[in-house]
């Protein structure tokens, strides 16, 4: 039996699987070109620490993260790994990047004009926005930016894919050939592009450093083909109640499920405050043993229930344990899809409440 101890879900995160799929990456990429860890959202939701403490021992020489205090985390126990902070440099923040070794990525004419503030070659990545139309110093404005951008010590310029998770996408080729427009600019400058996907896609996109991340936590970065990653999480939950119900009776919040005949049902220790979408309400399927169960009724803050009726074998017991993800369900598999959403957020959601086991077998 699954030892759950105080908490009612237990995550387990496979650190062999994090090793394996790393060590994937750089075979696809040549000597000269880095792979970098992104480690934003708590490494998607694994744990920050573990996880960069594993890339480290594996020779992984660049994190990225979202945000300054993400950067600051890591730095409370690694003092020496190069971090960089994809949301540029606010106004008054230079001191403490440059106190604590961090490198911004500057994505605007403001980030640019911030850093000048440290003095002259202080490093920096610069971000160019090649069609993402999101973060990133814009195509227009790169012109205007380069005499300023000779004061700072840029050590990579990067830009982002859009959709690259789609095989052949011409918005894909279009971005790569505007980048390598405007990286002429930089000849001497590393530069990056490919995320997991781009990785995936072809080597004219490894450039310098490949920055995979979806993919280094077991997600699939070619949706057309069988996914090449190692799964890295297993999530169970344990029942806290077995039910008998009649025919006509409802179930849950709204009464949205009406039981058509008697019915058996587990009500397990997840919900909504533990990262499992209210729109898995009667769509999401979980696993006792292997054999699936579907979800019946609303999911609630910290309950949802299943229908056990046509588990066979052993009928399942108070305490026992329940797949959400794992062998039989991956984070790319329906489960995302029946709650409207994709496995990136499946993974970021994962829950605080969860007691975290790691495995480095």
């Amino acid at each position: 039996m699954t030892n759950f101890g105080a908490h009612n879900c237990i995550l387990k995160i496979d650190l062999s699987a994090i090793e394996k799929n790393y060590n994937l990456f750089q075979s696809m990429v040549s000597p000269q070109c880095a792979v970098a860890g992104i480690c934003k959202a708590n490494a998607y939701g694994t744990g920050l620490k573990e996880i960069t403490q594993k890339l480290k021992s594996l020779n992984c020489l660049q994190f990225f993260v979202a945000s300054l205090d993400e950067a600051l985390s890591i730095r409370g126990y690694d003092t020496q790994t190069p971090i960089a902070v994809l949301g540029g440099v606010m106004g008054g923040e230079e001191t403490t990047y440059t106190e604590h070794n961090i490198t911004p990525v500057l994505n605007t004419v403001i980030d640019i004009e911030n850093w000048q503030k440290n003095g002259k070659k202080q490093s920096a990545m610069l971000h160019i926005d090649t069609g993402m139309s999101r973060l990133g110093l814009h195509i227009n404005e790169l012109e205007s930016q380069l005499d300023k951008l000779k004061d700072i010590n840029l050590t990579y310029v990067m830009s982002h894919f859009v959709n690259a998770d789609e095989k052949d996408d011409e918005l894909t080729h279009s971005q790569h050939q505007r980048f390598e427009a405007i990286t002429k600019h930089f000849p001497n400058t590393p530069k990056s592009l490919a995320n997991s996907s781009g990785l995936f896609r072809s080597p004219e996109y490894h450039y310098d450093m490949v920055r995979p991340g979806y993919a280094l936590y077991g997600g699939n970065p070619t949706p057309e083909v069988p996914n090449p990653m190692h799964p890295v999480v297993t999530l169970e939950s344990r029942i806290l109640q077995i039910r008998h119900c009649k025919k006509g009776e409802t179930i849950g919040y709204g009464a949205s499920h009406k039981f058509e005949k008697d019915t058996t049902t587990a009500t397990l220790a997840l919900g909504y405050a533990d990262g499992f979408m209210r729109h898995h309400s009667n769509k999401a399927t979980l696993y006792y043993k292997g054999q699936p169960c579907p979800v019946i009724g609303r999911v609630s803050m910290d309950l949802v229930s299943i229908d056990i009726s046509a588990v066979t074998g052993a009928p399942p017991q108070q305490g026992d344990a329940v797949e959400i993800l794992g062998p039989n369900q991956t984070i790319d598999d329906d489960f995302a899809e029946q709650a409207g959403t994709i496995g990136y957020e499946i993974l970021t959601s994962l829950s605080t409440r969860y007691k975290r086991e790691y495995i480095n077998d």
